[in-house]
């Protein structure tokens, strides 16, 4: 806590550590847009040392009353999800199912148990005015929330996580005072790549990874790498082709690079194995345009178990991580720490299963 400054921080507080009136404050909060950026980022800067929660119902949140909790997520809207969707009677009698993407189903899951412990979920997929205005905002209206790996940087989350709890979703454990949930990224992927190399005989293989600051992308990398070496292949310090946004249209692209790398500088790949579905589902569009057939020139695989992988054609190889599970789990960690404020923190490992179908090679 800053000097000066004793009990819950307030707008006065905020405004006075920053030299700027109550109403700039206020603004900073409600239209960040509008106020001058060096003054803006002042003023985030001393709600974040004050530690600082803005509220809509102050009352609420004092008494931790809301009957709300949230979740913070990246927005990872892929529109060619829909436009898949849509192509395939299988996918037409699926409905909105058959466009769920990763987040969509971590919602669901948090949702149902939400429900289950009488909480309503407010979800934040907008990060047009800033992490720190996006976890801001949030705070201020729920008892608790959610936040997915790289959705707000980590200083940002300490001043929230001193007076609500906050459970982080993916991604290595950052700070050992908060609880935590993650998946098996490493063992899934080092199981899938040894699958094709044992069951498929298949040994010049393209990791197509996703952003670096991507914690689970670079797990996956890690366990694809450590199965090569335990095979005998050539170890990769670095995937074939990377992507900031791992959605259909970024896999389309990749695969399309690769076909044209290939065609100059080296063989073809016997494999594309890629972070996530979303991205292996565009490779598959990418290679039937270009004439090459999957599995028998190419086989294709991916990551998370999303429903539109197992309506395309060829149906996709992937491993299936458990994401209602995740959005479950997290609601129940809130749950139990607003119960129990001082229960030990928990960090959860959710396992993983590869789910082999046509896109390798197997029998669906």
């Amino acid at each position: 806590m800053v000097a000066g400054v004793s009990g819950t921080p307030t707008v006065y507080d905020v405004a006075e550590h920053a030299g700027v009136s109550i109403a700039t404050v206020s603004r900073v909060y409600r239209n960040p847009d509008s106020v001058r950026a060096q003054t803006r980022d002042r003023v985030m800067e001393a709600a974040k040392q004050l530690g600082y929660v803005p509220s809509g119902n102050a009352r609420g949140l004092a008494s931790r009353s809301t009957g709300v909790l949230g979740l913070c997520f990246p927005d990872y809207a892929d529109p060619d999800a829909e436009e898949s969707a849509e192509e395939t009677e299988e996918a037409r009698d699926a409905g909105d199912e058959a466009a769920m993407l990763y987040s969509d189903q971590i919602i669901r899951g948090m949702e149902r148990a939400s429900r289950r412990h009488g909480y309503a979920l407010l979800i934040a997929a907008s990060l047009a005015g800033g992490p720190e205005s996006l976890v801001a905002k949030v705070a201020g209206r729920v008892d608790g929330f959610a936040v997915m790996a790289r959705t707000v940087p980590t200083e940002d989350l300490e001043p929230i996580a001193r007076r609500l709890p906050v459970v982080m979703l993916a991604g290595p454990r950052e700070l050992d005072h908060l609880d935590h949930i993650e998946v098996a990224n490493f063992d899934g992927q080092r199981e899938l790549t040894r699958h094709l190399v044992e069951a498929h005989g298949l040994h010049r293989l393209a990791y197509v990874g996703g952003d670096p600051a991507s914690p689970d992308a670079e797990a996956r990398f890690r366990g694809f790498a450590a199965a090569c070496r335990e095979a005998g292949l050539p170890e990769p310090a670095e995937p074939a082709l990377r992507t900031s946004l791992m959605t259909q249209a970024e896999g389309r692209r990749v695969t399309e690079e690769l076909l044209d790398r290939s065609e100059t500088d080296a063989p073809r790949p016997q494999a594309m194995l890629f972070a996530n579905d979303q991205m292996a589902i565009g490779a598959l569009r990418a290679l039937e345009r270009r004439g090459v057939r999957v599995p028998e020139e190419m086989a294709v695989t991916g990551f998370d178990g999303i429903p539109l992988g197992q309506i395309v054609r060829p149906t996709l190889t992937t491993v299936r991580q458990p994401m209602r599970r995740l959005g479950e789990e997290a609601v129940e960690l809130l749950v139990r720490r607003l119960r129990a404020p001082e229960v030990t923190p928990a960090s959860m490992m959710l396992p993983v299963r590869a789910a082999y179908r046509s896109s390798c090679g197997c029998r669906p």
